[in-house]
C-alpha cells in the first residue's frame, strides 16, 4: 500500500530500529513504549488487520508468532511478556497495517483498562 506508515518503513522510506527480520517478517522498535520492551511485528505482506486473515494468507500470521519467540528472546524477556494486536477504530487500531506488540521487560498489569 502506498501511503501506509509500516509499508514506507518496509520500502526504507521512514527509518525504524529494527530488532528482527527475515523473508516473512519484519520488527522494530515502537517509538513510542509502553512498556521497557517494546517492539511492533510486521508481516511484510500488507493485511489491514487480523480481519483479513484467510486460509489463504494465515501463513504470513504464522510466520509472525514463529518469530516472535526468537525475538523475545534476543530482547531478554525471559519471565514473559505480552503479545496484543488492535483491530479497528475501537480497539485503537492507529496504523492500518497487521501488527502485534510485544511488550515486557517488567511486571504487565493484570488490567487493560
Amino acid at each position: 500500500m502506498e501511503n501506509c506508515l509500516f509499508c514506507k518503513i518496509l520500502r526504507g522510506e521512514i527509518p525504524s530500529s529494527r530488532v528482527y527480520e527475515d523473508e516473512n517478517v519484519y520488527a522494530f522498535r515502537d517509538i513510542n513504549p509502553q512498556a521497557p520492551v517494546h517492539v511492533l511485528i510486521i508481516p511484510k505482506a500488507h493485511l489491514t488487520s487480523a480481519d483479513e486473515i484467510v486460509a489463504d494468507n494465515a501463513a504470513l500470521v504464522a510466520a509472525v508468532f514463529t518469530a516472535i519467540p526468537k525475538i523475545a528472546a534476543a530482547e531478554g524477556l525471559t519471565n514473559g511478556y505480552r503479545v496484543i494486536t488492535n483491530v479497528g477504530e475501537d480497539g485503537a487500531q492507529s496504523v492500518k497495517h497487521l501488527h502485534f506488540h510485544l511488550l515486557g521487560g517488567k511486571k504487565l498489569p493484570e488490567s487493560m483498562a
